[in-house]
C-alpha cells in the first residue's frame, strides 16, 4: 500500500449507529485515506474540488454525493476551487448497520447490492442529490431512534435511485487483517473495556494463556500490528470522541484514556489522525454524534 495513504481512525464507537459531521470550510486538506466504516459524503458549493476514489479522479461539480465502502481509499482535495463557504456533511456507519441476514431478505436486496458496490464507490446523480439534500441536512438535528430510522430510509432511497454510477475498477481497497480469532477477540474486547488502564504486554499474554513473547508474535501475526500500536489505535479511537463530545482539556482526556503523558498523547494521536488533538477538535467542533 502506498505509504501516502492513512488510515484512519474514525471517532465511531461500537456503541453508535453512525456519526454525522457537519461544517463549512474552505479547502479540503484531508489525505488520501481508508477506514473500516461506510461513508456518505455530500459537497455543497464545492465545484472544482479534486476528488479521488481508488484509481478515479475527477472534478466535481458544484454539488457531489458519493457512498464510499471500507477500505477503499479516497479523498477531496481543494485544487480548483474557490469558494469560500463549501458545505460537507460527512455520516460514517459501521458495516454491520444491517445484519447480514436482514440484508439477504428480499426487501433489502437493493440496499446489499448498493453496498457491494461501494466497495469501488458510488456516484450518484444531481437529481437525486436535489431530491435528498434537504434529508441530509436535516438529519443532523435529529437524534434517537427518530435518526437511526432516516438513515435507514435514505440509504433506501438511494439504493433504488436512478443513474448511479460505480467510480472505481474493483481491486483498489487497502488491505485488513483478519481478525476471526477467538483469542484476538478476547484480546479486542478486554482493551475496549479498560483502555483507561493501564495495561501491561504480559497481563494480555495471561488473559490469553500464552508466554509474552509467544503473544507478541501472535498478535503481530493476526493483526498486522503490535500490542502497543492496538492499544494506542484503541485510545485514540476513544479520545478522539471524546475530544468531539466534551469540553474536557485535551489534557484530561489524555488521562481519561490511558496516556499518562501528555506529549506522548499528543505525538501518538498526530500519527493515528493525521492532525494534533487541538486541531482535530476544531474541524469537527460542532459536529453530532448519535446513538
Amino acid at each position: 500500500m502506498n505509504r501516502n495513504i492513512m488510515k484512519e481512525i474514525t471517532p465511531l464507537t461500537d456503541n453508535d449507529c453512525f456519526t454525522i459531521f457537519s461544517r463549512t470550510k474552505k479547502v479540503f486538506d484531508f489525505p488520501l485515506h481508508y477506514h473500516d466504516e461506510y461513508e456518505l459524503n455530500f459537497i455543497l458549493n464545492g465545484k472544482g474540488v479534486k476528488r479521488i476514489m481508488g484509481n478515479s479522479e475527477a472534478v466535481i461539480d458544484d454539488m457531489e454525493l458519493v457512498l464510499v465502502g471500507p477500505s477503499l481509499y479516497h479523498g477531496w482535495f481543494t485544487h480548483e476551487c474557490k469558494e469560500e463557504n463549501i458545505t460537507e456533511v460527512t455520516i460514517q456507519f459501521h458495516k454491520d448497520l444491517f445484519d447480514e441476514k436482514l440484508l439477504n431478505r428480499n426487501q433489502l436486496s437493493l440496499i446489499k447490492k448498493m453496498f457491494e458496490n461501494a466497495q469501488c464507490g458510488i456516484l450518484f446523480s444531481q437529481e437525486t442529490i436535489i431530491n435528498v439534500a434537504d434529508r441530509i441536512l436535516k438529519l443532523k438535528t435529529m437524534s434517537g431512534f427518530d435518526s437511526a430510522l432516516e438513515l435507514m430510509s435514505l440509504l433506501y432511497d438511494l439504493s433504488v435511485a436512478k443513474n448511479s454510477k460505480m467510480l472505481s475498477d474493483p481491486g483498489h481497497l487497502c488491505k485488513d487483517y483478519n481478525y476471526k480469532n477467538e483469542k484476538v477477540e478476547k484480546v479486542f474486547e478486554y482493551l475496549n473495556k479498560n483502555f483507561n488502564k493501564q495495561i501491561a504486554l504480559t497481563e494480555m499474554a495471561k488473559i490469553v494463556d500464552m508466554s509474552e513473547a509467544a503473544f507478541a508474535r501472535f498478535i503481530k501475526k493476526r493483526t498486522g500490528m503490535s500490542f502497543v500500536n492496538i492499544l494506542n489505535e484503541i485510545r485514540v479511537g476513544h479520545a478522539s470522541k471524546i475530544l468531539i463530545d466534551s469540553t474536557n482539556t485535551i489534557s484530561e482526556i489524555a488521562y481519561q484514556c490511558g496516556f499518562n503523558n501528555l506529549s506522548y498523547f499528543n505525538r501518538i494521536f498526530k500519527e493515528k489522525k493525521i492532525v494534533g488533538p487541538k486541531e482535530y477538535r476544531r474541524t469537527y467542533a460542532g459536529a453530532e454524534i448519535f446513538v
